[in-house]
């Protein structure tokens, strides 16, 4: 092949290269790694510490990209990432593919009312019945406030 050739070529593949990872704020900071089952099992050490998670996008809010909900490869636990509506828009197609984010995991703490709703939308959204008459103490979240996100193609 003759360098001209070869000019074209890389300038055909530079896009597919470009779309393969997306990128939101900051870069993501790898040195930070941590499980998102391991995260979720102790939660409360690692409250206000800047951390990085990564697994499979599950979920991703449909009306403004604000959120995403991020899955461990090796469980079923999840983590929301939750940003400013507009600071960071995550599209819908990132759902299935592989991300990390680099935030503060911060607590959620619902009132017992809160609790109840939130549990009802729940149980709604996993198409369960929900005893609406039984006591519920309140409920803790938690969700990281990414300041990088990459989603990729393939890990």
């Amino acid at each position: 092949m003759n360098k001209y050739t070869l000019l074209l070529l890389a300038g055909l593949l530079a896009p597919l290269a470009q779309a393969a990872t997306d990128k939101f704020g900051e870069a993501v900071d790898l040195t930070k790694l941590i499980p998102v089952a391991e995260l979720m099992a102790s939660p409360s050490e690692h409250l206000q510490q800047a951390v990085t998670i990564e697994g499979t996008v599950v979920s991703v809010c449909t009306k403004r990209g604000c959120w995403m909900e991020i899955a461990a490869q090796e469980s079923s636990e999840r983590l929301r990432v939750k940003v400013r509506d507009g600071d960071m828009v995550f599209p819908i197609s990132a759902r299935g593919k592989h991300a990390y984010a680099t935030g503060m995991l911060t607590e959620i703490v619902l009132s017992p009312e809160q609790s109840r709703s939130y549990l009802e939308n729940q149980a709604k959204k996993n198409q369960q019945v929900f005893d609406a008459s039984a006591a519920i103490e309140a409920v803790t979240l938690y969700q990281l406030q990414p300041i990088g996100v990459e989603i990729r193609e393939t890990h």
